[in-house]
């Protein structure tokens, strides 16, 4: 497959990129850009200068919704990447979602529409943020972690490997559970063991510690560390492992 670039698409100098790759109509890209292998950038797309986008990547796709869902594809603003990021093999990120400077995403990202990814956050491989979940800024999000709708990470957050995140407490039944549908706030500086779950709406407190394979079933206070299933309140979180 030859390389296809829309003649309005606007390409900044210092473009790299290798076989296969569609850039669609009105696309924006910065200087010095870096694109692999068989990547397709979706029309509007606006990306920042100095960016590297890896082989296989698909970015600015819109989203397949189900017949009852009150988000519109054609309504979703494009996606917009930061300047000086780095999107991984493979990794997918839909239209209407905003990545700030910096911001580092792994092989096989999966990021849905209406998400928001603050500066110099790291998203590793395979990790899913599901639609109009909002990550802070120098966030870290380790392998395998799910990120459920409507989740809300403030900054410095650390979720490790494998950290499950819920939002449905009817898994699916009823038509309460619509305008219950709440996915977890961790505030700033938090930090999720691996293996952790975290029920639907849960607030997890300021610099809060929630150690691994714990179930979170009611709120953090800040600083606390909890564990256990459920989780419960075992100790402060030690001052010398605050945020200065």
């Amino acid at each position: 497959m030859e390389t296809y670039i829309s003649k309005s698409a606007q390409i900044g100098e210092g473009f790299k990129c290798g076989y296969g790759v569609i850039i669609h109509d009105s696309v924006s890209l910065g200087e010095n850009i870096e694109i692999g292998n068989y990547v397709i950038v979706y029309p509007s797309t606006v990306i920042g200068s100095g960016t590297v986008i890896q082989d296989y990547a698909i970015l600015g796709k819109p989203p397949k919704l189900s017949p009852s869902s009150t988000v519109k594809a054609e309504s979703l603003s494009p996606l917009t990447i930061g300047e000086d990021c780095n999107i991984g093999t493979s990794t997918i990120v839909f239209a209407g979602t905003s990545l700030s400077n910096n911001v580092t995403l792994g092989d096989g990202v999966f990021i849905r529409e209406k998400c928001k990814v603050g500066s110099f956050s790291i998203v590793g491989r395979g990790v899913v943020v599901e639609n109009e979940s909002s990550i802070g800024a120098y966030c870290k999000i380790q392998t395998g972690a799910y990120v459920t709708a409507y989740t809300v990470l403030e900054d410095h957050v650390f979720i490790a490997p494998m950290v499950v995140t819920t939002n449905d407490n009817f898994m699916g039944r009823t038509e309460k559970r619509l305008a219950l549908k709440k996915g977890p706030h961790i505030k700033k500086g938090a930090r999720i063991g691996a293996g952790a779950v975290i029920l639907p709406g849960v607030i997890i407190g300021e610099e809060a510690f929630v150690a691994a394979g714990a179930v979170v079933t009611r709120d953090v206070p800040p600083y606390k560390l909890v564990m256990g299933v459920p989780a419960k309140v075992v100790r402060d979180v030690p001052e010398e492992e605050l945020l200065k």
